[in-house]
Order: C-alpha cells, then sequence, then structure tokens
C-alpha cells in the first residue's frame, strides 16, 4: 500500500523583505548618525552655527542617507572658494571615515 505524504509549503518572502527593508534602514539610520558625528567633529568652529547644524536623513524609499546642512556658507567651508578659503572636505569625511565599519555593522544588522 501506498503512503500519502502531504506537504504545505508557506511563502514568507514579503515578510522577509520586508524585515531586510526595516532592517536596512536602521543601519542607514545609525550611520547617518554616525557620519554626521564625525563631520560635525571635523567642521571648522567660529560660532558652532555649522558644526550644530549638520544633520543625517534616511530616505527609505530610495535605502539612502543623506549628511548635510542647511547653513548656507557650509559649501564654501566644504569645498573651498577662488578667494583664498581652502576646503575642510569635513562633510566627504564623516561619510568616510568609517567605512569598513559600515560594512561590518550591515552584517550585524542583517543577522537581527
Amino acid at each position: 500500500m501506498a503512503q500519502v505524504i502531504s506537504v504545505e509549503m508557506t511563502d514568507n518572502s514579503a515578510e522577509i523583505k520586508q524585515a531586510a527593508r526595516e532592517q536596512i534602514n536602521a543601519w542607514l539610520e545609525a550611520i547617518g548618525e554616525d557620519a554626521a558625528g564625525t563631520a560635525a567633529n571635523f567642521a571648522p568652529v567660529d560660532t558652532g552655527r555649522l558644526k550644530n547644524s549638520i544633520s543625517s536623513a534616511v530616505d527609505e524609499g530610495e535605502q539612502a542617507v543623506y549628511i548635510g546642512t542647511n547653513v548656507e556658507y557650509a559649501i564654501y567651508q566644504e569645498f573651498g572658494t577662488s578667494k583664498g578659503v581652502v576646503g575642510k572636505h569635513f562633510l566627504q569625511f564623516g561619510c568616510t571615515a568609517h567605512q569598513p565599519e559600515y560594512k561590518a555593522l550591515l552584517k550585524q544588522y542583517l543577522k537581527g
């Protein structure tokens, strides 16, 4: 007599994708805060306005994080001017200083 085996399959791919998106967004938030903090630490300081204005924002749709400031003279401090202001590249440094750690951190977030 043949034995009948019943197999039930459940598609959890949508839940897995959602969980991965949530973990990636949490990772972006963490690295954004770190990069903004690093950039602030290297920003030139006169009054502290520029340093205190540096922040990060996560775009969940693009799964990207943006580091920046709304201070109008930040571009001149970042890139310099033709009139002798030397670019400090504090935002660029903030975004690149810890890249190896960010990659390792992503693995931790995806395990969660």
